[in-house]
């Protein structure tokens, strides 16, 4: 591997903007702004509109969509067939 073309792999801080919450891991992404971390040292802190303390995905506020409504629906529009058909 050639020296001097590879971006620096470091510990970066990333935070949630919407919650506040924040996680060290490492990264190649740069940012004017840091923080100092629980272990004393200070870190860059690249800020997110989203992650998994907001989304709501893993929040459980994602909505579940009623499909055996829509299945019904399609039954009462189309009917159904019989099992031995093709």
């Amino acid at each position: 591997m050639r020296n001097g073309i590879h971006p620096e792999y470091r510990p970066v801080v990333y935070q949630d903007s919407s919650t506040g919450d924040a996680f060290l891991t490492r990264s190649t992404a740069t940012s004017r702004e840091s923080i100092q971390w629980e272990d004393g040292n200070t870190y860059p802190l690249i800020k997110l509109d989203i992650s998994r303390y907001s989304h709501p995905f893993w929040t459980g506020g994602a909505r579940v969509l009623d499909s055996a409504g829509q299945v019904e629906k399609f039954r009462r529009r189309y009917g159904t067939r019989g099992a031995g058909r093709i």
